[in-house]
């Protein structure tokens, strides 16, 4: 069965090159984003990878952890960190899941069942696992994203789209190409007397459509 938005994400205890961890436990009251890779020592990922070692400062203001999964082992994560950091020219100090019996990259649906890893294997037999998962705090999954192997991860969007889920998490919603600091949109459900009470002043483009400053 897909994980779908507002699913419980699988919870599942795996090793990473800094120690065992429970997922759920390793999450506690924080938001998360777990990132995943179809393999070690690959060049895109490399570069995704220190781009998120980069923003490892906005993460911390958004309360958020990130983890990384890909399919080889911890030595082989430990080796790679080096590259990383090379790379991104930041320390890479989140874990990197080692999945290499694929449980995760399946319980989270990045495989199908059947899938497994064939002697001599190159980073297309794992193709599929270059997506991103952003967990709220009630373990629940609130919006995910597949890349191909091709194109790199813009993770200004995660960061945008993490943003707009801690927004839309104060009981509104927001527009296409919304940054923080814009206006947002009050949702139908609102009456609005209520709106006006909740929000002051508000704007009416059309009638389902009302726009407000964002709460604070």
């Amino acid at each position: 069965m897909s994980l779908r938005i507002n699913d419980t994400v699988p919870n599942f205890t795996a090793e990473t090159d800094q120690g065992t961890i429970k997922f759920h436990d390793w999450i506690g009251d924080s938001w998360a984003i777990l990132f995943s890779h179809p393999k070690d020592f690959t060049p895109v990922c490399t570069t995704e990878f220190g781009a998120v070692a980069q923003l490892a400062d906005e993460w911390e203001k958004r309360g958020t952890k990130v983890i990384g999964v890909s399919v080889d082992g911890v030595e082989d994560h430990k080796k790679w960190k080096g590259d990383i950091e090379t790379a991104g020219g930041a320390k890479a100090g989140f874990p990197i899941i080692a999945d290499e019996g694929l449980e995760v990259s399946k319980a989270f649906d990045m495989l199908p069942a059947e899938a497994y890893l064939p002697d001599g294997r190159t980073p297309a037999d794992s193709a599929t696992v270059r997506s991103v998962f952003i967990i709220g705090p009630d373990k629940q999954l609130k919006l995910s994203m597949t890349y191909p192997m091709t194109v790199g991860r813009n993770f200004a969007e995660v960061l945008r789209a993490l943003d707009g889920l801690q927004m839309s998490a104060k009981g509104v919603a927001t527009p296409a190409n919304w940054q923080p600091g814009g206006d947002v949109i009050i949702p139908t459900s609102v009456s609005d007397a209520d709106a006006k009470e909740k929000f002051g002043e508000f704007k009416t483009v059309l009638p389902y459509l009302r726009t407000t400053k964002a709460p604070a």
